[in-house]
């Protein structure tokens, strides 16, 4: 044992699940993960790490973007115009050569991730027919550990299970198809309205109580009925909320609405930024932000968390599993546009978009974020992201927690936006400034803990060895842009930015008991309606390559 520990030494420690605000602290490593230190004093590590003077967290964890699959394919494919002038990663000793941009390539996805100190993301919706797709992409990006959220929100298998008032069964199915797909947490998108829109082009639903055509259900049986199932499944993270009517003036009102529908059931609420607006019609004599009322709902609801899906100004691509979203916003921006019907399972839509900083719009939504951020109290139930990239890419973190942490340097740049934001957002009354200790549990403990991650967010003995450390800087910015070292699984991986050994991660996901009774039903339904075998539908473990199944509760 003694040979493979890893010490470092002296650090200032940030670790909130453990209690650690800024104590100086040493970590000990081995195989991968924190160990507690030895009790010898004749035991030396193999390897020292001088950590003195500066900051020690846990690798990043970004709970909610899209990075694999289909739908960033085709993103990467339609927009030419972009690689031609974007970043390029080179090819080195180690690392592959690589494509930036608003949809980096695979190879580039890991780099950077890892680069800025993240050692593990989710990407947040993935038709389960889409699964070997993005395992096989997972298997291409490197330094970080993946999973998938897989989209159930408009499964017609579903829709019939809730028709048919037969709880049982949707439970059973949803069992069956995150353990076909190797995928980590059930994701529901427009609930309904994808559907609809797939059976009419250009009709969604516009409440939850509105009617989805052949299969008389509603979006509120549908959140109803996934979330019950996720719940006595016992999932790690019960369930990934994509409301109805996201972008969309007055949309708040469906989002108060959405969560009073989980009656005390857990959930989360993704992207909020983008369901909290008022207003009516696409006036933007109206547009305004109600981050406000719905913050005060979330704050007296601990059964809700959040990612605020922060809009940062400049070029960057939509894409969503939402498909009449990604229609409304080509109109939107004159622009071209990418669809896609996903059988029976779910819809896709792409769109090329640009946030201004003198765009009232734009503007407000780069706002309502933040007042996200700043007007939830408990720290533990709002996550950082960027939705990447539908508000930005994830690059853009570290000018986040600079905006969360400097009033100053954020009141300044609120100079620079449309001046009509003061009226409409409450952004300029608000004096809070987050801690490092708080910027740690929004990055990193809270995700970990929302996803029911027990291994990792945190530095006690036992978890992952997952570590990155930073330089202290006045400028928050430049201190989160560059860490000075990046461990994952206790090897060093980043130093100030070059990438010394791109490890190959490990998939996570779940495999929840379920009733096996339910295949045979499945396996008639699929032969009646899919255009793959059932046989032939699962993913086995043998055709993953890194994994670990993530339990689910006793």
């Amino acid at each position: 044992m003694t040979s493979s520990l890893f010490k470092i030494a002296g650090g200032t420690v940030y670790d909130p699940t453990n209690g650690v605000d800024g104590q100086v602290r040493d970590l000990w490593i081995a195989d991968g993960r924190i160990v507690a230190a030895p009790t010898d004093p004749t035991v030396r590590p193999e390897r020292t790490l001088d950590a003195s003077g500066m900051v020690v967290m846990p690798g990043g964890i970004d709970m909610h973007c899209h990075i694999a699959g289909p739908k960033v394919n085709v993103a990467r494919k339609m927009r030419p115009e972009e690689k031609r002038v974007a970043e390029k990663v080179m090819r080195t000793a180690t690392t592959h050569s690589g494509t930036m941009g608003s949809v980096p390539s695979t190879f580039a996805t890991g780099y950077k991730y890892a680069g800025m100190g993240y050692t593990t993301a989710f990407d947040a919706a993935i038709p389960p027919l889409a699964a070997r797709h993005v395992h096989e992409e997972f298997d291409d990006t490197p330094c970080i550990d993946k999973g998938f959220y897989v989209l159930v929100g408009n499964n017609h298998y579903i829709m019939r299970a809730i028709q048919e008032q037969e709880p049982e069964r949707l439970k059973a199915f949803l069992g069956w198809l995150l353990s076909a797909a190797k995928g980590y947490a059930p994701k529901i998108v427009n609930p309904g309205g994808v559907e609809v829109w797939k059976q009419h082009q250009g009709g969604n639903v516009h409440s939850l109580d509105s009617v989805v055509e052949h299969f008389d259900v509603t979006p509120r049986q549908i959140i109803r009925g996934i979330a019950l199932a996720a719940e006595e499944l016992k999932l790690p993270h019960r369930m990934h909320i994509h409301a109805n009517n996201l972008g969309l003036p007055g949309n708040w009102t469906t989002t108060l609405e959405t969560m009073k529908a989980l009656e005390g059931h857990g959930g989360h609420l993704t992207h909020i930024q983008f369901h909290s607006y008022g207003g009516g019609d696409g006036d933007e004599d109206t547009f305004n932000s109600k981050a406000r009322e719905l913050a005060e709902y979330v704050n007296s609801h601990p059964n809700i968390t959040i990612d605020v899906g922060q809009v940062m100004f400049g070029k960057t691509t939509s894409m969503t599993g939402d498909g009449p979203l990604g229609y409304y916003l080509s109109n939107v921006y004159k622009s071209k546009w990418f669809s896609s019907d996903t059988e029976m399972e779910a819809g896709c839509g792409i769109a090329p978009i640009e946030y201004k900083n003198k765009s009232l719009i734009h503007s407000l939504q780069w706002a309502i974020g933040l007042e996200w951020y700043l007007m939830v109290e408990d720290p533990w139930r709002v996550v950082m992201s960027t939705d990447h990239p539908n508000g930005g890419s994830f690059m853009a973190y570290p000018q986040i927690v600079r905006l969360l942490m400097d009033r100053t340097w954020r009141n300044d740049v609120l100079k620079t936006v449309n001046p009509l934001v003061l009226e409409r957002s409450s952004l300029g009354d608000l004096d809070r400034e987050y801690t490092l200790n708080e910027i740690c549990i929004i990055t990193r403990a809270g995700p970990a803990k929302i996803l029911g991650l027990k291994h990792k967010g945190h530095l006690g003995v036992g978890a992952d060895a997952d570590i990155t450390i930073y330089t202290p800087h006045d400028n928050k910015e430049v201190m989160f842009e560059l860490p000075r070292y990046v461990i994952k699984a206790g090897q060093m991986i980043v130093e100030l930015g070059e990438i010394r050994d791109p490890v190959r991660g490990k998939t996570l996901h779940v495999s929840p008991d379920y009733d096996h009774g339910v295949e045979a039903d499945i396996a008639d339904w699929f032969e009646k309606y899919y255009s793959i075998r059932f046989r032939n539908y699962p993913v086995t473990e043998d055709y993953m390559h890194e994994h670990e199944t993530i339990a689910c509760e006793e």
